[in-house]
């Protein structure tokens, strides 16, 4: 981790499948598609909302439960079907004011390599493909969809401050009103 600035990241984009899930499609007899979603990377990007650091998600694929998860999550910017991946991190960098090394992207595959070339803080997840772990600045201890995630999550926040304030919530004594 030396060596990286995470201090200036004001917006994490998250790749989805392999990143937010395991990568496994699950497509029924009725061709409804399901995803695994981990709730603590779910409460990882929470974090990272309310700590004032804005979350995209940017997906190859187009999925229902992509925007039902961002949804439920709170995130305002989800481009998905994208095919050309520096399309959307052009429009969201305008949209939102920000420079290339402000952003983190994490990513896992081949298509993600073109953004991560951009940002300040490219991260891949540990089962990434070789070719995209070489362009990382960090590869995550955990897999995508086992807690990567919240992994980046909670480095980005130590490391500029913001860790104690999410900690101090939980760790506040609770008095029984009964």
């Amino acid at each position: 981790m030396a060596g990286i600035v995470y201090s200036k990241v004001k917006m994490v984009i998250f790749d989805v499948d392999g990143v937010l899930t395991d990568g496994k499609i699950i497509l029924d007899s009725a061709g409804i598609e399901a995803k695994n979603f981990n709730v603590q990377d779910g409460t990882g990007i929470k974090y990272l909302l309310r700590s004032g650091i804005k979350v995209a998600f940017i997906t190859g694929r187009q999925s229902v439960a992509v925007a039902l998860r961002a949804r439920e999550l709170g995130i305002e910017d989800v481009y998905q079907g994208q095919k050309v991946k520096l399309e959307a991190y052009a429009k969201l960098i305008r949209k939102h004011g920000l420079h290339d090394d402000e952003v983190c992207y994490v990513g896992d595959d081949l298509p993600d390599i073109p953004v991560m070339r951009k940002v300040g803080v490219p991260i891949a997840v540990a089962n990434c493909r070789p070719e995209v772990k070489n362009e990382a600045a960090y590869v995550t201890k955990l897999e995508g969809g086992s807690g990567a995630a919240r992994e980046v999550a909670e480095i980005i926040l130590k490391d500029q401050g913001k860790w104690d304030t999410i900690l101090s919530r939980y760790y506040q004594d609770h008095k029984s009103t009964a």
